[in-house]
């Protein structure tokens, strides 16, 4: 082979290939994002539509439904669209397939909103649009402290000093803060004052409208100068703003401060937050897809002390519910399995090679392989997180293959040759082309991977590079590097006539050598007395492989089936649903008696801090924060705990079992907590999602409860809920146009009065003031005090404005209306008020509306339950027009595992035509195929003895093993072939096979399976993460080396009677050509 000829007559190439490598690699890996995950690339583009005051109905016909269609006509690549409309705000989730340029969708979607503004409710302002994607998760929280300031001033400072502070550290995205009070400056109107001067809210904004503007003056020429002109537009001061005249009543001018407070205030609070049981306010730091937890978190760490610096004396910044913390421990505790499974397998190449030098020249080649890998990740832009980490490490054993192989037979043929340069060249040009197959084999069995969609494509996607490209350099420096140094290191050792030992050690421990290398003749030659007893009973070897493949497929059906293993990251998220309309302060009241239950159950050093999450942020971070919260009556609760900890599932069905049995009128369900399952999740909240699609909203509500009702009784469902809100608390306000039209009042006149005073005017009238002192902009919000109007009775007293002068005395009392003053009219004279209920939230999944059933999964694994489901509710009945459907993990499990199951029985055909193609045989392929489902009989006992389900990294686990067995039965199978072309019988060539094969065979499962042993324990950081992976490679390479070592040969003896058809065939060639050559002589 050319590469063993570079590799002999220009080592010092050879040389400076890996110092290349060497340096090259390393400068990749320090410039390598560090991440516990790579990046999800699903383009998603949030669209936030907020009108306050708008009920879930209205923002649902007005606006949401108008453009989904709008934006499903005309936007180009959207593969779905879901929705949520709850009061005031509509947020719209537009999907995109996984090529569409996001920034031409963010184009397309800006211009098509803008358009619909002109049939949008009036007032209706541009939405929000941001970009999202399943890798924009809260890695870090960012907590205002400051015990002198009140909450309005740290939420100010927060949104307009800390947050800006921050917007030059690259990769974070910082919505507006959670809790505290939006500061504005507040028109606090008071309804009779305003009836008894004839006014109505109305005025009051028409009175800012016009007085307190910003209107340039223009320039004046005068004499020699050109001078601006400037205006008192906007008065300076708030007390400037108090003493804007609204009105002239009998030569009395009617200021603001006469009819309203304005003062320096707040926004009604619709967010509140606790952090540990007191009021807070914290920003939320979201990582842009691409982007490092770790970079991220350390350059806001950094930034601290220079935001600080500018802010008021007392207020302090502090970071907590820090992610990198758990990213960090991950990493190193992937790095650290690597690091051990690698001691392990060279303390096993030292024993089985009796060998210093060989054994260093393998363990130069892993560390080279590792880094020529992540040179090729780097240039194919992935980052180092637990899968590709997980990938090299799993790639540990594998490389100790493709060099143990060329070493071994390298030793070997020294005792064969007594030219060492020449038993060199042999023994790494013997197993070249059986190496290069057998590495082909298991490149190509990750062949499944391709077919993968999804969150699931893009988490898997990387593990396999990182083995392709690590096996591609180990086979690349097995024919180069491990050659040069076995060339060079080896000068002096003993050759053919001339040696003790069959492992050739020389240096070492002797005595450990040769006591290991006799334990290993024995073996060797125990080994070879079964396989010829075997041999001679093939019936007896294929009984007993044909029954442990059946034992094994009947276990794999109880093992149950996950589509990813659960994660302790020592995170609880907890959403708590008050009655229906419950105001904030109620909810608040519930959430600090939870909070009191869960001190109770989580003990001190255990728990590290509560943040309680009550209500609705401000719209915008709707577009960033995932939440199942539609109103003032939710609150979400994330529960971080200290290392070491009880387990977190341990503490949920604690958690689940007092909170519902201490509140049964309270609604609780658990969330995604760490940054793996949001990740997983991507932005639902349950592995089990079960949607009911229909026309009739409360059709498919009753259909909703029903299927909750049954799905509560089957056993391993928790948590068992319905999100949306179909009974919200409402007033319904009715207006009788006739009798308002004879008082000179329309629809309009009483619907925009009524917005002001209960919901502000900043939405359809907006009004700034520019504090001097801090340069900020701050909205003037009229709005009547919410003590103002604490019952019916104020609202109906609410005044309105006739737009004409008011018909005389007797036409009001031949109406039998009320007339206050001569120029307004109360809201009970035109309207009538009724209580009633609507729904609170509508959800949309691809323009259909549909209500979820959320379902969480305890002690049962998912696809089982997920299995019960859809028996339970296969039998149910459907409304015209209506269809179930199921989402979230268990979709993404199904939809995985027919990829993954696709993808392996092509690939196992792929392996098999290349088998063919190397071997010119259809019948030695098959032979050596047979390894295939000893090893996964294998997978199945290593997870059934483990506890461990079949999910997908249990999977990745099986394909690997596929291709191992694969390589390992390439090289018997090979060397038997060579036997058969020498003259030996189909007996004879397979038991030499298996004996001269047994070491390398040996060494190579030993050492996949040592070095898969610390990450089949899982005890690090989101060590569960990759156990099923380790397990499952363990299981089928011990059960595989048998069936490559037993089984294959059996197979051989039974179907290879005659001489491989390549030796046929060269032996035909040569007579063919011998023949042609005579005839020419003669």
């Amino acid at each position: 082979m050319f590469l063993v000829r570079i590799a002999i007559k220009r080592p010092y190439t050879i040389f400076v290939m890996a110092a290349i490598i060497l340096i090259m690699g390393v400068i990749s890996f320090n410039r390598m994002i560090l991440d516990i995950f790579p990046s999800i690339d699903i383009p998603v583009v949030n669209v936030v539509w907020n009108y306050p005051g708008l009920s879930a109905m209205d923002m649902e016909e007005r606006i949401v439904l108008i453009a989904e269609r709008a934006y499903s006509t005309t936007v180009n690549g959207i593969s779905r669209i879901e929705s949520e409309s709850i009061n005031g705000t509509g947020l719209i989730k537009v999907y995109f397939h996984q090529n569409q340029s996001i920034g031409a969708a963010i184009a397309q979607i800006s211009a098509v909103s803008e358009t619909l503004l002109r049939i949008a409710p009036p007032g209706t302002q541009p939405p929000n649009i941001i970009q999202y994607n399943a890798s924009n998760v809260p890695v870090v929280q960012m907590e205002i402290q400051g015990h002198q300031y009140s909450e309005q001033q740290l939420y100010d400072y927060g949104l307009n000093f800390v947050r800006v502070g921050l917007f030059t550290v690259p990769g974070l995205s910082t919505p507006a803060p959670f809790g505290g009070k939006i500061r504005q400056v507040m028109v606090d109107i008071y309804p009779d004052k305003l009836a008894g001067y004839g006014l109505s809210p109305n005025d009051i904004v028409g009175t800012l409208i016009h007085s307190n503007v910003i209107v340039p003056g223009g320039t004046a020429k005068i004499g020699a100068l050109e001078m601006n002109v400037q205006i008192n537009g906007s008065p300076s001061t708030l007390e400037g703003l108090g003493r804007l005249p609204v009105k002239a009543v009998n030569g009395t001018v009617v200021r603001l401060r006469d009819v309203a407070r304005v003062h320096d205030g707040y926004a009604v609070q619709e967010n509140l937050v606790r952090v540990n049981g007191h009021r807070s306010t914290y920003l939320a730091i979201y990582r842009h897809a691409g982007a490092s937890t770790l970079k991220v978190v350390e350059a806001v760490r950094h930034a601290i002390p220079r935001i600080e610096s500018v802010l008021p004396p007392g207020i302090h910044l502090k970071l907590f519910f820090d992610q990198s913390i758990f990213v960090k421990r991950a990493l190193a505790d992937v790095l650290q399995e690597g690091a051990i499974g690698t001691i392990l397998v060279g303390l096993m190449i030292f024993l089985f090679l009796g060998d210093f030098r060989s054994t260093l020249i393998i363990l130069l080649s892993i560390p080279l392989s590792i880094l020529s890998a992540i040179f090729f990740l780097k240039y194919f832009h992935q980052s180092l997180n637990i899968m590709t980490l997980g990938g090299l490490a799993l790639a540990i054993g594998m490389l100790v293959d493709d060099a143990t192989v060329a070493i071994e037979n390298i030793e070997r043929n020294r005792f064969l040759t007594p030219d060492p340069l020449l038993a060199v060249w042999d023994g790494a040009n013997q197993v070249a082309l059986p190496a290069f197959v057998g590495t082909s084999a298991i490149l190509i069995v990750f062949f499944p991977v391709i077919l993968l969609k999804g969150v699931s494509q893009f988490l898997f996607t990387p593990l396999a590079l990182s083995v392709v490209f690590s096996m591609l350099a180990s086979y690349f420096l097995s024919r180069t590097l491990v050659v040069t140094l076995s060339m060079l290191l080896h000068q002096n050792r003993p050759t053919a006539g001339n040696h003790t030992l069959p492992g050739g050690a020389e240096v070492g421990n002797p005595e450990v050598n040769t006591r290991f290398q006799r334990l290993f003749d024995r073996l060797k030659n125990r080994y070879t007395s079964v396989l010829q007893g075997a041999l001679k009973k093939p019936g007896l070897v294929l009984t007993g492989s044909f029954s442990i493949f059946a034992v094994a497929g009947f276990l794999l059906t109880q093992t149950g089936v996950d589509f990813f293993p659960p994660v302790d990251a020592g995170l609880i998220a907890l959403h708590m649903r008050t009655p229906d309309g419950s105001r904030i302060e109620v909810t608040d009241a519930y959430a600090q008696n939870v909070y009191e239950t869960i001190k109770k159950i989580i003990p001190p050093a255990e728990l590290k801090s509560v943040d309680v999450n009550i209500g609705l942020p401000v719209y915008y971070n709707l577009a960033f924060y995932q939440t199942d919260s539609i109103g003032p009556m939710d609150a979400d609760f994330l529960i971080s705990l200290n290392s070491p900890h009880r387990s977190v599932f341990w503490y949920q069905k604690k958690l689940r079992e007092v909170l519902h049995a201490e509140y049964p009128d309270i609604g609780f369900w658990y969330k995604p907590a760490d940054i793996i399952s949001q990740v997983l999740d991507f932005g639902l909240s349950a592995p089990i999602d079960i949607q009911v699609q229909g026309r009739n909203l409360e059709a498919s509500y009753r259909l909703a409860q029903e299927i909750r009702k049954r799905v509560q009784t089957i056993p391993g469902a928790v948590d068992v809920s319905i999100p949306q809100v179909m009974h919200y608390p409402t007033l319904f306000v009715r207006t009788h146009r006739a009798d308002a039209l004879k008082v000179g009042l329309t629809q309009n006149d009483v619907a925009s009065n009524l917005l002001v005073a209960t919901a502000s005017s900043t939405l359809i009238n907006p009004n700034y003031w520019v504090n001097p002192k801090n340069t900020v902009n701050y909205i003037v919000a009229v709005q009547a005090p919410t003590e103002t109007i604490a019952s019916l009775s104020d609202l109906q007293r609410l005044p309105i404005t006739t737009s004409n002068p008011p018909p005389p005395a007797p036409l009001l009392a031949a109406l039998g209306t009320q007339l206050p003053t001569p120029n307004t009219q109360y809201l009970s004279n035109i309207a009538s008020i009724q209580g009633g209920t609507l729904p609170g939230s509508i959800s949309h999944y691809t323009i259909q509306r549909t209500i979820d059933v959320l379902v969480n999964v305890q002690d049962r694994d998912l696809g089982s339950l997920t299995s019960a489901i859809k028996q339970t509710v296969r039998s149910l009945a459907l409304p015209p027009g209506t269809r179930i459907m199921f989402r979230g993990q268990s979709q993404a499990m199904v939809e995985s595992f027919r990829s993954f199951g696709i993808g392996l029985l092509l690939a196992i055909v792929l392996v098999y035509l290349l088998l063919v193609m190397n071997f010119q045989s259809f019948l030695d392929p098959f032979i050596i195929l047979v390894s295939i489902p000893a090893g996964l009989s294998g997978v199945a006992f290593g997870l059934i003895l483990t506890h461990t389900t079949l999910n997908v990294e249990s999977a990745m686990g099986a394909i690997m093993v596929v291709g191992v067995a694969t390589a390992n039965s390439i090289l018997l199978v090979t060397f038997a072939n060579e036997e058969r072309g020498r003259g030996a019988s189909a007996m004879e060539a397979a038991i030499a096979a298996g004996s001269i094969r047994l070491r390398p065979i040996l060494m190579t499962a030993t050492a996949m399976i040592l070095g898969m042993l610390p990450m089949a324990f899982g005890t690090g950081s989101g060590g569960e993460q990759n156990a099923p992976l380790g397990r499952a490679v363990i299981g089928g390479l011990m059960v595989g080396t048998l069936s490559t070592l037993f089984l294959v040969p059996t197979f051989y003896i039974l179907f290879r009677k005659q001489v491989p058809n390549r030796f046929r065939f060269d032996e035909a060639f040569n007579r063919s050509i011998g023949t042609e050559s005579e005839e020419k002589k003669s």
